[in-house]
């Protein structure tokens, strides 16, 4: 029985696994009504929630503690501050329970956690905050085959929401005024497999700051324009693999609208779509230990012996992780 500890960003979340049955799944969010996420202030939230959120997922499972055979912690990437507490009550809890800790990639327990979807090998499409990449499995590891040049699509779309009065998390919020708008032009940037946002989003901001613009309609072009620049890209991530199945990952993946774009290629090109129920798309603890089950059984795992090796990486990318579980 495997306890996932989620903390890499404004989420601190505890999911609690028994042989890939997820048991319980609890978790708490920083948010703010104007700006976005500050390390530090998510890092003090995560401190304050983390006992209770524990409880509850024990609860939620109906277990004892004595039960957990291992912790799975998120170590990369993330916020430092944010990852860092993670580790601490990780570490705390682990020395409390005399078990081991086992690190997990975040993104790429976005990418395992679409097995409850039955996805057998798929291209992974992962829109999150800070991440934006088209993954795929081949030779040993997980390959970016296209990724963001500058800033991930839901840190672009909560910029643009802070830019126009909407609090922390932006994107529900976009999503719904999106619903009444009309298409406005603005600039579509993909280059190759790879996609940009940045020049998106100056254009965004100079249509609303000139008041000629209704503010449904910049959100309805917005998702249009950022969401097919994502589709193009896992279409030919999907070409260029020979791979017949699609998979969604990552909090932006909760967009209808974007599930619905997904939706409509898939079926045009005769592919699968897979997507996790909203609770696992998100950030959350129970893909932490879902992965971190995986791996434990295979033997990765660091013992209390060693904790003082343990250390947070922030800036791990997907396919710099090797895949021994496979």
């Amino acid at each position: 029985m495997i306890l996932g500890i989620e903390s890499t960003a404004h989420t601190f979340g505890i999911g609690i696994v028994e042989k890939g049955k997820i048991l319980s799944n609890v978790k708490d969010a920083y948010t703010t009504e104007k700006g976005g996420i500050i390390p530090m202030e998510s890092a003090k939230h995560h401190a304050r929630v983390a006992e209770e959120i524990y409880r509850k997922a024990l609860n939620d499972a109906e277990i004892s503690e004595k039960e957990i055979s291992a912790i799975a912690i998120s170590q990369a990437p993330g916020l430092a501050p944010c990852l860092l507490e993670g580790m601490k009550f990780a570490k705390k809890k682990a020395v409390e329970l005399n078990v081991s800790i086992i690190p997990v990639n975040h993104c790429v327990a976005h990418l395992e956690i679409g097995r409850l979807t039955g996805a057998k090998d798929p291209v992974l499409l992962y829109a999150s905050g800070a991440n934006t990449q088209i993954i795929a499995y081949a030779a040993g590891k997980y390959r970016v085959f296209g990724e963001t040049l500058d800033i991930g699509i839901g840190n672009f779309i909560d910029i643009f929401a802070r830019h126009i009065g909407l609090g922390f998390p932006g994107g529900p919020k976009i999503m719904e005024l999106a619903k009444s708008g009309k298409y406005v032009e603005i600039p579509y940037s993909i280059k190759g497999m790879d996609v940009a946002f940045s020049g998106l989003l100056t254009n965004l901001k100079q249509k609303f700051d000139s008041k000629k613009y209704k503010i449904e309609d910049l959100c309805y072009s917005l998702q249009e324009t950022a969401f097919a620049m994502l589709i193009e890209a896992s279409e030919r991530a999907l070409a260029h693999t020979g791979k017949k199945e699609l998979l969604i990952g990552g909090g932006v993946a909760c967009n209808t609208r974007l599930q619905e774009m997904c939706r409509i290629m898939c079926e045009e090109r005769g592919c699968k779509l897979f997507c996790p129920a909203n609770q696992f798309l998100t950030d959350n603890g129970a893909m932490i230990a879902y992965l971190g089950e995986i791996m434990f059984n295979k033997g990765t795992k660091i013992d209390i012996k060693d904790f003082d090796k343990l250390d947070i990486n922030s800036r791990e990318r997907t396919d710099m992780v090797e895949v021994k579980w496979r």
